[in-house]
């Protein structure tokens, strides 16, 4: 179940909708320190000094954990991943331990940091073991730090090119609030017309994204950017999740003949099919989400073409 730190003590409870009408409005993330590569932020890009706390089930997490491999950072970056079904909130056990401080519970990470924290516990977290403390949890911003503050230990693409970023950054902020986003404020909306609202701009945005798909393979140019991950991490979630789970059912990806096949072009590019875990990724979502899902009955299906690496592009 999910919850929160007050004071730092945890505490059991969803996200209150109802002083605003039953739209979901997400917490805003906490830690925003920023690692460079001059260390001129106190926190200097050093091989073997950060560690990442993730979930396989978090698109928001996942962002982080493609950029880490695109950049060839698994030997620079430790990594601990945790349980995809909620108990305290995310939460760690035998099989999938705090490789770092043997805590159970993700919230103790937080609390190490500032043991007075109030608010949500989320992923993903990017741990400094020198200062003991959290970096950030700003997923966009970590995605950003591996691909500028890393560049000396890095190999792989560019995420952020010079020459494309105020096109990334208009991309982004669209995707974000009306897909990326979207899809929650679909699935944790309390009222039909929160719900409703949400779903014509989540909708409104696949079609635009649809549309610029058919004029270039890309969202920003002829390589994928970081612009491309943070839509890649949603997409790749739609038809397991959120067309059932979050009822975002006017059309599923595969029903677009266009970002069905850029999924799956995304899909291949080396690396990425290890950073994708269909089994937390539904357990955690209809297990994880009582008051949507009361029974915890995780679906079997549905057949997803894009893991299926040899289907036809």
């Amino acid at each position: 179940m999910s919850g929160y730190l007050k004071d730092g003590q945890w505490h059991e409870g969803w996200y209150d909708t109802r002083a605003t009408r039953g739209e979901f409005v997400r917490t805003t993330s906490a830690f925003r320190n920023r690692i460079t590569a001059d260390g001129s932020s106190g926190f200097p890009a050093e091989a073997g000094r950060y560690h990442l706390y993730v979930s396989l089930a978090c698109p928001w997490a996942h962002r982080t954990l493609i950029a880490r491999v695109l950049k060839g950072l698994q030997d620079v970056v430790s990594v601990s991943v945790v349980e995809p079904v909620m108990t305290r909130g995310w939460s760690f056990s035998d099989a999938l331990p705090d490789h770092l401080h043997g805590f159970d519970h993700l919230h103790q990470i937080y609390t190490l940091a500032d043991p007075q924290y109030s608010g949500r516990v989320l992923v993903p977290v990017l741990w400094d073991k020198k200062k003991r403390t959290i970096v950030s949890n700003e997923s966009s911003e970590i995605l950003r730090m591996f691909d500028e503050a890393f560049a000396g230990f890095a190999s792989g693409p560019d995420l952020y090119p010079a020459a494309q970023r105020d096109e990334i950054d208009r991309v982004n902020a669209f995707v974000y609030d009306n897909i990326n986003n979207g899809v929650y404020r679909c699935g944790f909306a309390t009222e039909q017309a929160a719900y409703e609202q949400a779903f014509e701009r989540l909708f409104a945005g696949l079609d635009w994204v649809e549309g610029e798909l058919g004029k270039r393979p890309f969202l920003v140019g002829a390589q994928p950017t970081e612009a491309d991950w943070r839509l890649f991490t949603t997409l790749a979630r739609f038809d397991a999740v959120y067309v059932g789970h979050f009822k975002c059912n006017r059309n599923r990806i595969e029903d677009f003949p266009k970002l069905s096949r850029y999924l799956r072009t995304l899909y291949r590019v080396p690396g990425i099919a290890q950073t994708v875990d269909m089994d937390h990724i539904k357990r955690h979502y209809y297990m994880s989400h009582p008051h949507i899902n009361p029974t915890r009955v995780v679906p079997v299906g549905p057949r997803l073409r894009f893991l299926e690496v040899d289907a036809a592009h």
